[in-house]
């Protein structure tokens, strides 16, 4: 449907204006008069850009959704009725892609849709989790209390998210820079020094000769090296999405390197603690929770485990149980996950396992950035001081026998 953008006048006289997705515009009077406002323009909105290109569409980020979720429940708390809260939550939105959604909720809620099944139509930004959450808090009666649950765990999620981010977009930069100063050198820069060389005659230092055959390769090659980089990358992609037995192979890989593994794994324990957390505070049943979490674990190999303990469950067993013959999970997690079961504090405990896995993946990150620094930098620098010491060995040899 179009969008009308409006301006009208409340009974107190103020003007206020906003957009609404409508069928025309003596719909969009209609509803304007019926929230007590008077219209004073209504203008069809000209087609965006992104309605004939959809790739140019804004993504919904993880702080909108959080900033969307926090005054939902101020305003549910605050008495507003549901149908006006997305209302007045889709004018004031400024990503024109969120903004439809939250008008389609709208619209669905008006049509009789309780507010989960209106989510559940936008999987992207609701996932599973959200749903399912707002089910039980619409079920319950709690929907601002677990609203603000969502809020504290997207925030909560997406700060985990962001450090191991930054804790790769490191080592990645200087790698991608590395190499691009190296092809650089080797394809424009080495031939210059060759054409110089050969000017003066004389047999060349072996460590030159070494250089300048790997640019002679390099230019001959660099081509075919770029289209074979891109098809690996294409493939490797393709293969990880199609291929259950590909990606599982990959994921437990990941899970064994050296550094990145050990991070990876607290990573995970992490978002499972908290997950299965909130959704056990939330009122959802543990095996409904086990299958979102499994759903949102990011690996395959995890996904698996939590799998095996979701049918372990139902068969009667705790969840401490099938977590130790996982052999994923640390020890220390299905300890505090017994005692947890035990003491019926298991939304208590899980919050802990969090929160002190959250802070071993800061503290993870810290060392890893600490260890990859001097690392990348002896890496960069030796291989360009190579080339270049390389370069000027015959000119030094040219000084001490002009000498």
């Amino acid at each position: 449907m179009p969008v009308y953008s409006w301006k009208a006048r409340t009974r107190q006289g103020t003007v206020k204006n906003g957009e609404i997705e409508a069928a025309n515009d003596q719909a969009v009077m209609t509803q304007l008069r019926a929230q007590l406002l008077m219209p004073v323009t209504v203008k069809k909105k000209a087609k965006d850009m992104s309605e004939y290109l959809p790739f140019l569409k804004p993504g919904i980020k993880t702080r909108e959704l959080v900033i969307f979720t926090r005054q939902f429940a101020t305003m549910i708390d605050a008495g507003l009725p549901l149908v006006q809260c997305l209302e007045i939550l889709g004018n004031q939105q400024d990503n024109t892609t969120f903004r439809g959604i939250i008008q389609t909720v709208k619209q669905d809620v008006e049509q009789g849709s309780t507010f989960a099944d209106a989510l559940r139509k936008h999987p992207k930004p609701f996932d599973a989790l959200y749903v399912n959450l707002v089910h039980a808090g619409e079920v319950g009666g709690i929907l601002d209390t677990i609203l603000n649950r969502l809020a504290v765990y997207l925030e909560k999620a997406d700060a985990l998210a962001r450090k191991v981010k930054g804790a790769m977009v490191y080592p990645s930069t200087v790698l991608v820079v590395a190499a691009a100063v190296v092809v650089l050198m080797l394809v424009k820069i080495i031939p210059t020094f060759e054409k110089m060389f050969a000017d003066f005659g004389g047999v060349l230092p072996g460590p030159t000769q070494i250089v300048i055959n790997i640019s002679h390769w390099m230019q001959d090659w660099i081509g075919i090296l770029l289209a074979g980089l891109a098809v690996f990358t294409v493939a490797f992609v393709q293969a990880r999405r199609r291929s259950p037995r590909f990606r599982k192979l990959v994921d437990k890989t990941l899970l064994k390197l050296p550094v990145f593994g050990s991070l990876l794994r607290k990573v995970a324990v992490a978002r499972f603690s908290r997950t299965l957390g909130t959704m056990i505070a939330s009122g959802v049943p543990i095996l409904d929770g086990l299958d979102i979490v499994s759903r949102t674990a990011g690996n395959v190999v995890i996904e698996e485990a939590l799998n095996d303990v979701k049918a372990a469950i139902s068969e009667g067993k705790t969840i401490a149980e099938p977590l130790s013959e996982s052999n994923v999970f640390p020890g220390m997690v299905v300890q505090m996950i017994a005692v947890g079961e035990e003491t019926g504090a298991m939304e208590s405990m899980l919050s802990k396992i969090a929160d002190f896995y959250e802070d071993e993946v800061d503290a993870a990150v810290e060392a890893l950035t600490a260890l990859l620094e001097p690392a990348m930098l002896v890496v960069l620098g030796g291989t360009v001081g190579s080339l270049l010491v390389a370069m000027y060995l015959p000119i030094f040899k040219i000084a001490d026998t002009v000498g």
